[in-house]
């Protein structure tokens, strides 16, 4: 791939999502991603479902864009492989329980002092969890989002997609970003190593939460899909098993809804004149919102609102994103042409440049694809060599 970050190699050793997340951003920048994994199996990933046939979509969303070659990080002279292959690079991208490298002898200190390290975890490099086992679950709960998400008369809800493994890949590519800037630019030589723990990210995104708590004594609690200080505003339901969320709690936004529900008579009433007075009786003029909506389908909804520049959307299946019309337009799907299944739909590199197409990344390698490139072509090793290292399971 071609991009700001040409040049910069970057060694991806992590397995699942927050690591290889992490190479991956970086790697959809343009830098060229180099995918360790263990030769007595892989990733993870390459395991969890839904499959096609024996490869898994999963794998081959989160598997792309780079080359793989297998390493036994557990051997001696696997651990040599190593740390002569991230001698060629400037990044390394891990997420082992903290301690695990080190006890390997592939640690930050183990190897080149120039790379840049993003170390996740889910409880940090340091402090008395550390070294707890955990994993996307714990980020959302000890980060105090999962306590927030849901229905104030129901359990927590876990959010629809592993939120603290990628949010924390994209917080950690961002450092990871301006430790190479400060080794380049202010010419230190030296890397930096990014600690960065599921639950910060998740805990960095609280909004008012610890403020309101440490000022207020408000301990936050979960309020579905409603905000106590707001109304109308909901996931409204309509004629076509749909829901489209209307957001009208300003008192423009509320004129311009009443008008789109031809509905000019709300506005005479004096009980919603005011946004306070609309939250307080939130049940209520919610309930005229969705007797509405459920009267029409999501996409008459939609157009009646966009008439009158009320805000909107439909909540979105997998089926109405490769549908969509604006997403097509701006390309927000690729075809990757995956090594195993061949052409397969996916999300689009993000974000990218005004007036640039979004480049389509390479299919997800299978396990020890590049072997031979890697370890012949870019550590050094001959081919007599590599063939001994696959006789006595280094590779």
């Amino acid at each position: 791939m071609t991009g700001p970050l040409a040049g910069l190699r970057v060694i991806d050793v992590g397995t699942r999502i927050s690591a290889p997340f992490c190479a991956g951003l970086l790697g959809e920048q343009g830098a060229e991603v180099i995918k360790v994994e263990d030769p007595r199996g892989g990733d993870f990933m390459r395991t969890i479902g839904p499959f096609d046939g024996d490869r898994s979509l999963f794998w081959a969303g989160e598997g792309r864009g780079r080359r793989g070659v297998t390493c036994n990080l557990r051997d001696p002279e696997g651990q040599r492989l190593f740390r002569r292959l991230v001698a060629t690079a400037d990044v390394v991208c891990e997420n082992f329980r903290p301690g695990t490298m080190e006890g390997w002898h592939v640690g930050p200190d183990d190897c080149d002092p120039k790379l840049v390290w993003a170390r996740i975890s889910v409880f940090g490099q340091d402090g008395p969890w550390s070294r707890r086992p955990g994993l996307d679950r714990l980020g959302i709960g000890y980060g105090g989002l999962l306590h927030l998400t849901g229905y104030p008369d129901r359990p927590p809800v876990r959010p629809g997609v592993t939120v603290s493994d990628y949010l924390t890949g994209v917080f950690a590519a961002e450092a990871v970003m301006a430790a190479l800037w400060e080794r380049d630019t202010k010419g230190t030589g030296h890397g930096r190593v990014v600690d960065a723990p599921l639950y910060g990210a998740v805990l960095r995104i609280l909004e008012w939460t610890i403020a309101g708590h440490d000022r207020l004594g408000v301990v936050r609690e979960r309020e579905g899909n409603r905000l106590k200080n707001s109304a109308p505003l909901d996931n409204y339901p309509t004629k076509d098993g749909k829901y489209v969320c209307v957001v009208a709690g300003s008192d423009a936004n509320f004129a311009r809804l009443c008008r789109a529900m031809e509905r000019d008579d709300l506005l005479d009433d004096p009980k919603w004149k005011t946004l306070a007075g609309r939250a307080a009786k939130a049940d209520e003029i919610n309930g005229i919102v969705a007797d509405w909506t459920s009267s029409l389908t999501a996409a008459e909804v939609e157009a009646r609102c966009i008439a009158h520049d009320v805000p909107v959307g439909t909540a979105y299946s997998a089926a109405d994103i490769a549908a969509d019309g604006h997403m097509a337009a701006r390309r927000d799907l690729v075809t990757v042409d995956d090594p195993v299944v061949g052409p397969v739909r996916q999300q689009a590199p993000f974000p990218r440049y005004v007036g640039e197409p979004p480049s389509t990344p390479a299919g997800a390698p299978t396990l020890g694809q590049h072997n031979d490139d890697i370890w012949c072509g870019l550590v050094g090793l001959t081919t007599d060599e590599l063939a001994g290292c696959r006789e006595r399971g280094v590779i």
